[in-house]
């Protein structure tokens, strides 16, 4: 599949078929996030391969509740896609030089980093058939505490990985000109 046709078809999945996924496949996403871009190319991102229904069970049971929509959607992927992914991000080494802070953002920097990292793995599944969704509210102490992670590790997003069970429609994007401004902040 051709990248811009990745990026304009790509759509968040909730809804996963219970067929297992390809190890090839499962670890061509993989290293698509392993290629992303890094602040300093410290590659800060742990993924933690999550395939055994206890384990995604207890995962799905510290997804929190929306307070504008109810229950979180995001608790039945988990549950029924065959994999889950946890990024983590190690502490103090991305935005940072010789362990501290490099810029006013500290070492938040790491939420970039996985970002970036998260977006080539669903983009890199899509194009292989996959369906993915990005998961952020859940509790983070929980999720660390279920899989082991060490304290020097932030918990920073998930995703179900799985085949979808159907491709939703696209949602609605600001046109450029809303979003895109030249030489300053306003000016069209």
């Amino acid at each position: 599949m051709d990248l811009f046709e990745a990026i304009k078809t790509r759509r968040s999945i909730r809804k996963y078929k219970s067929d297992l996924i390809e190890n090839e496949k499962l670890e061509m996403v993989l290293d698509a996030a392993r290629l992303a871009p890094s602040w300093a190319n410290t590659q800060c991102w742990r993924f933690v391969v999550v395939r055994d229904q206890e384990i995604r069970n207890k995962l799905a049971d510290t997804l929190i509740v929306n307070p504008t929509v109810g229950a979180n959607p995001a608790v039945n992927a988990i549950r029924t896609a065959p994999v889950t992914i946890v990024a983590c991000a190690e502490k103090g080494i991305s935005g940072c030089f010789n362990g501290q802070p490099a810029t006013e953002k500290g070492d938040t920097w790491y939420m970039y980093d996985v970002a970036l990292a998260m977006e080539n793995l669903v983009l890199a599944a899509h194009a292989l058939g996959l369906g993915t969704v990005h998961v952020g509210l859940f509790n983070t102490a929980e999720v660390a505490a279920i899989l082991g992670i060490p304290e020097n590790y932030y918990v920073v997003a998930m995703t179900p990985l799985g085949y979808p069970e159907f491709q939703p429609n696209a949602r609605p994007r600001k046109a450029l000109s809303e979003i895109v401004f030249y030489e300053k902040f306003g000016q069209h």
